[in-house]
């Protein structure tokens, strides 16, 4: 018997869904992909150029422009559609659009007879994720969104700059809203294997507006990024490559997704990014880091401010 395939769909071929589709080719993570765009002639086209670069891919990969039909035997949907963030516009101004957006998607890919997982990267991520659970009616761990993954990674790449250390081996966490509100956990970072409390007291010349001037750089760095080029994607797109891998290989990794909680931190009915293991059947559970009292009230914070905006969706 040949080994199973392998199928995601992209729905959304933007920024975003090209470079993501551009990069699981180029990792061979799946065995199929399938584009689908409202712009069915943009869709087609990053179906030729990337079938064009398949004699130098890593592994053969089926590539097509296909419809929702093409989810029925899909593993992952991952939704990259929807509006745009604007220059001075924050992920949350997008709300209202992208709500309408995606309960249109997901009841047609619902309809084609989707059982898998979906992987929301649209912004504002958190409160999507929620509404993808809402209007798919799929259990709570099939519906995940990238959530903080970026923040994080963003994070551990400018702490690693900092301390001058290979950022894959700084272990910290931004959690929370993707957006405005999140926050980091200095409490529970590493160096290595090193607490940051006290890696600080043995390098010299750290300070602690240095520390947070980091946490800006990362909270507003989609800001820096959309106003110099438009857009962010080549990073987030790396980011979900890793989620579906996490997927489809049952890792159980620990990835700062957005989630649902029930009753974890002490909050329900919500979708944030938090620590989260991740397998073939989607999220398998949510870890609680300890948080200090600081750490706490800011996470309380970032839970209402999804909360108040969750309060205003009409999902009838």
């Amino acid at each position: 018997m040949g080994e199973k395939l392998s199928r995601v769909v992209i729905v959304g071929t933007g920024y975003v869904g090209a470079s993501f589709a551009f990069t699981m080719l180029n990792q061979g993570v799946a065995s199929e992909l399938c584009l689908i765009d409202m712009n069915k002639e943009k869709a087609l086209g990053d179906v030729m150029d990337l079938n064009h670069g398949l004699p130098f891919a890593p592994s053969r990969t089926k590539i097509w422009q296909g419809d929702y039909s093409d989810c029925k035997d899909a593993d992952i949907v991952v939704l990259t559609a929807g509006a745009n963030q604007k220059p001075g516009e924050t992920r949350l101004d997008l709300v209202n659009k992208n709500t309408k957006i995606f309960q249109s998607i997901v009841s047609q890919v619902m309809e084609a007879g989707f059982n898998g997982i979906f992987i929301v990267a649209t912004n504002p991520v958190d409160v999507l994720s929620y509404v993808v659970w809402k209007v798919s009616g799929l259990p709570k761990e099939k519906v995940i969104g990238s959530g903080t993954i970026l923040d994080t990674a963003r994070f551990r790449f400018l702490l690693g700059e900092y301390f001058q250390v290979d950022p894959r081996n700084v272990h910290a966490y931004i959690i929370g809203e993707h957006g405005d509100s999140e926050l980091p956990v200095w409490s529970s970072a590493d160096i290595g294997v090193i607490p940051l409390c006290d890696y600080l007291e043995q390098k010299e010349g750290v300070k602690q507006c240095d520390l947070d001037d980091i946490f800006i750089h990362v909270r507003d760095a989609a800001y820096e990024i959309i106003a110099k080029k438009e857009a962010t994607y080549y990073a987030i797109a790396m980011a979900l490559v890793r989620l579906t891998k996490a997927i489809l290989n049952d890792e159980h990794s620990i990835l700062t997704v957005s989630t649902y909680l029930d009753g974890e931190y002490g909050f329900e009915d919500v979708y944030i990014g938090v620590p989260s293991i991740v397998t073939r059947q989607g999220i398998e559970r949510v870890l609680e880091i300890e948080l200090n009292k600081e750490e706490k009230a800011m996470f309380a914070r970032s839970v209402q401010v999804l909360k108040d905006l969750i309060g205003q969706l009409d999902l009838k």
